[in-house]
């Protein structure tokens, strides 16, 4: 049956309407529940056993270097120099074969001196929501340091206060100019989405799998393209 195009236009206005006026209560909610839980100095920081690396591309659409993952990479070596964590999960999307950001967040962790059997890659973190809530029920982690920048940290300890893992965030530096403003602008539609995945839908990740204990064993890379986590989870 055919939608008579003023009702779509006004759930269309109904819900933009609805995202707008939540803006400021979701993104006070999530900050207010990362207080006191995120590290710009890599001193001050305590150590935890797994750092949780959050994805993003290498490029930007117009093939520009992606400052934002360049941060987090440097971050991540970083805490992994520095001794506050012993293994990283590199976490991100994987869903066709000319896009894979976690092995593009291995390559460039190694490049900066962490050894290869050290990384576990995560290629089914689609989402933030994905990477923390895999963390714990794939990867048997509950106590991590999530590494990314300050907002999207502040967003993913507010999943994981939910979920039952305890994180800390590790913030990597801040992205400025038209790109870090892009960006930040989506996070304001990212936090009112992540408040009704918490509270309101039966939010899962899309994938889950067999466990893997870190430490114990690597996860290995299976093919050379698309399908890993799809592969990993027939093993």
């Amino acid at each position: 049956m055919k939608i008579p195009k003023r009702k779509v236009f006004i759930a269309l206005l109904a819900g933009f309407v609805f995202a707008v006026l939540a803006m400021p209560g979701s993104g006070a909610l999530i900050h207010t529940s990362a207080k006191g839980r995120t590290y710009s100095d890599v001193a001050a920081i305590p150590p935890r056993k797994v750092g949780l690396v959050l994805g993003c591309g290498s490029k930007l659409v117009d093939g520009r270097r992606n400052l934002f993952f360049e941060y987090r990479v440097r971050a991540a070596a970083e805490l992994f120099h520095a001794g506050k964590v012993r293994y990283l999960i590199v976490s991100g999307d994987n869903h066709i074969r000319t896009y894979d950001e976690a092995t593009d967040m291995r390559d460039a962790l190694v490049r900066l001196g962490v050894p290869a059997e050290r990384i576990q890659c995560d290629y089914a973190g689609f989402r933030t929501f994905d990477s923390v809530v895999r963390a714990k029920e794939v990867f048997c982690e509950t106590e991590l340091v999530v590494i990314s920048q300050r907002f999207h940290n502040e967003r993913a300890i507010f999943i994981a206060q939910h979920k039952g893992l305890d994180l800390i965030g590790f913030n990597a530096r801040e992205v400025g100019g038209r790109d870090g403003l892009l960006v930040r602008c989506r996070e304001l539609l990212a936090r009112v989405r992540t408040v009704l995945d918490v509270y309101v839908l039966p939010t899962r990740p899309h994938f889950l799998g067999p466990k893997i204990q870190i430490g114990l064993a690597v996860f290995p890379r299976i093919g050379n393209g698309s399908g890993h986590f799809f592969q990993a989870l027939e093993k």
